[in-house]
């Protein structure tokens, strides 16, 4: 029988099938109970050891609820995996806490990606919104209105934007031509640009 945990390996003690749990392991035993479908077995082992497993994913999870949620995936897979513990290879507990442990690890890889998912998104949606903003602002790059609304922004926002719309240069020049860090221009860019916006539609 193959088990997932990476417990020491041995044989039985004299006189012991290595299919059974010692006397000294009585987590191992209602393992082995569980596996014969018993539920009385699977509720014992809940209660007895729940509180120790949640101690171990709380640890990793940081979050009360997260390790709520994960405990009960554990056990979950107890019921349908607790035939694959072997008593030979390790405690009942050992086995439960290493099953907990990697599903533990997988909750936090699952809601990290989420987060970076999450993050990403955002950065698109800014990005469109951007866009949204540079296209309202070239199509009326002409317009008497969008020249006195740039004289009425600071130097430092209606020269790059001159530059990018009127001079057709992209931010990495403009941020090389004025000495300015790349990140900087594209803010100035993207603020002054908002502000021309707003005085476009309020002035229409």
């Amino acid at each position: 029988m193959t088990s997932h945990d990476p417990g020491a390996q041995g044989e039985a003690p004299p006189g012991q099938s290595i299919g059974s749990p010692p006397a000294a392991d009585p987590c191992g035993r209602l393992l082995v109970e569980v596996a014969a479908g018993d539920r009385g077995a699977f509720e014992e082992l809940f209660v007895s050891q729940s509180p120790v497993l949640m101690a171990v994913i709380v640890r990793i999870v940081m979050s009360r609820s997260l390790a709520e949620e994960v405990l009960q995936e554990c056990f979950a897979e107890v019921w349908a995996r607790a035939r694959s513990f072997d008593p030979g290879r390790g405690t009942g507990r050992a086995w439960l806490v290493t099953m907990c442990r990697r599903r533990a690890i997988d909750c936090v890889r699952s809601v990290q990606a989420s987060r970076d998912r999450d993050v990403a998104d955002g950065l698109r949606q800014a990005a469109t919104v951007d866009e949204e903003v540079e296209q309202t602002v070239i199509s009326k790059a002409e317009s008497d209105r969008t020249v006195s609304a740039l004289k009425l922004l600071p130097d430092d926002q209606s020269t790059p934007i001159v530059m990018a719309f009127y001079q057709g240069k992209t931010h990495a020049q403009i941020s090389e031509e004025l000495g300015v860090p790349l990140g900087t221009i594209k803010s100035r860019i993207r603020d002054g640009m908002k502000k021309l916006r707003r005085d476009l539609e309020a002035s229409r």
